[in-house]
Order: C-alpha cells, then sequence, then structure tokens
C-alpha cells in the first residue's frame, strides 16, 4: 500500500499521462484532478481498470473546487500528501501585442498561472503538516526565450516561474521545496498535429520530461529547492 500521495494538476493531459505513470510505477498515491463534465458535482471518479490512479472531479480555476480536491489528495493518514505536481496549463497562438485582445491575453493568465496558485496555496497547510515535501510546476523555455505571437503565453509562463521561485523562498526553512521545468516542444499527439512536417525526433518525450518531474518530487532531490530545470531534449 502507497504510503504517501502525489497530487498531479493537468494530469489528463499529454504529459499528464506519462506523469501519472511515473509516480504509480514508484509506489505513489496519485490523486488527479479533472474537469468535471457537464458542471457535474465534486465527486469521486472511477479510474481506468488497474491504473493507480484516483481522480476527482473540479474546475482549477474554482477555489472551492480546488480545495475539495486537495482534501481528497491530503486526506489519508496512512498516505500523507508529499507532492504536488502542476501541470496544468494550455497555449492558445495570437497575434502580435498591439494585435492581442485583452481578454485573450488575461485567458492565458487563467490557464496557466491561476491553478498553478490555487492548487499550491490549498496544498501547502498539508505539505507543512506531513514535515515537508515538494512542489513541480512546469514553466516553459518560452518564458526565458520568447517568440512573437504569444505574448499572453511567454507571460504567464514567465508568472509560474516567479511564483515557484517565491514559494521556494517562503517555504524553505519548512522542509517545503520547489523547483521549476522547462520544456520546450513536447512530442504529444497534439503537437505532432499542430506541426506536421517538423522534425519530431528533436522534440522531448513525455517520459522523459516524467522521469525529471519525478526525482524533483523525491527524497532523493532533498537539497535541491529554487531550481530551474530546462528539459529541452534535441529542440
Amino acid at each position: 500500500m502507497a504510503d504517501r500521495t502525489v497530487l498531479v494538476s493537468g494530469g489528463a493531459g499529454g504529459l499528464g499521462g506519462a506523469v501519472t505513470a511515473a509516480f504509480v510505477s514508484s509506489g505513489w498515491r496519485v490523486v488527479v484532478p479533472v474537469r468535471p463534465a457537464g458542471g457535474a458535482e465534486l465527486a469521486a471518479l472511477p479510474g481506468e481498470a488497474g491504473d493507480g490512479v484516483l481522480r476527482v472531479a473540479a474546475d482549477l480555476t474554482d477555489p472551492e473546487q480546488v480545495a475539495a480536491a486537495v482534501e481528497v489528495a491530503g486526506g489519508t493518514a496512512e498516505a500523507p500528501l508529499r507532492a504536488v505536481v502542476n501541470l496544468a496549463g494550455g497555449y492558445a497562438a495570437g497575434g502580435l501585442v498591439h494585435e492581442t485582445p485583452v481578454a485573450d491575453f488575461e485567458q492565458m493568465i487563467v490557464r496557466n498561472l491561476r491553478p498553478t496558485y490555487l492548487v499550491t496555496r490549498s496544498a501547502l497547510p498539508y505539505l507543512l503538516e506531513a514535515g515537508g515535501g515538494s512542489v513541480v510546476c512546469v514553466s516553459s523555455r518560452a518564458a526565458l526565450a520568447p517568440f512573437p505571437g504569444a505574448a499572453g503565453y511567454v507571460t504567464a509562463k514567465a508568472a509560474v516561474l516567479a511564483f515557484a521561485s517565491a514559494v521556494a523562498v517562503e517555504y524553505r526553512q519548512s522542509g517545503v521545496r520547489c523547483n521549476t521545468v522547462l520544456p520546450s516542444i513536447i512530442d504529444t499527439p497534439a503537437n505532432r498535429a499542430a506541426q506536421p512536417s517538423a522534425d519530431h525526433s528533436r522534440w522531448v518525450a513525455p517520459a522523459e520530461i516524467a522521469g525529471v518531474i519525478r526525482f524533483l518530487a523525491s527524497d532523493e532531490s532533498a537539497p535541491t529547492s529554487g531550481a530551474t530545470v530546462p528539459v529541452y531534449g534535441r529542440a
């Protein structure tokens, strides 16, 4: 039986499957919030047979639903919440800054920063109660090397990086670590469909990123907090 729990936001996404599988294979209890279908109330959802993942319905932009989902993750004394992985986010292409409506710009902040903030804020009391733990956030290489037509996305991912740095500083003395990984282009079916002519062999595989995230969540990386880890592959 698992003796520790990890909460993986965005665990149903292109990277999420590899991340949840990595934690399950390492013996963690894995809790994944998923967006409710048709406005359903928060409830435990059946997982795929034998995949070892507990799915809980929650809108990650809603503070009350996030708190309830985190409570499920932190509510098992035999397997306390010891790690949080913030994968939830999204990308939408746009125009140059003067061509981008403010609503589109703000939507990138809502999709990428708000879930990271809400999940981390709700999880921190459980991590502190457990005597410490790890928060892993996912930013993007674009936060350090922007490209045209994505000001909202670039700004949101830079904000995720700044937020993670703030958490690392505020909770270091309490035994809670916070680190950030920065992928380039992840080799997912959606990204292949969007860029069919690209050299996909240069992209980073989800399983490769998952291994880095699992390491940052584990006791093996105990001395490490406030790190920004590139996971670029050869892209």
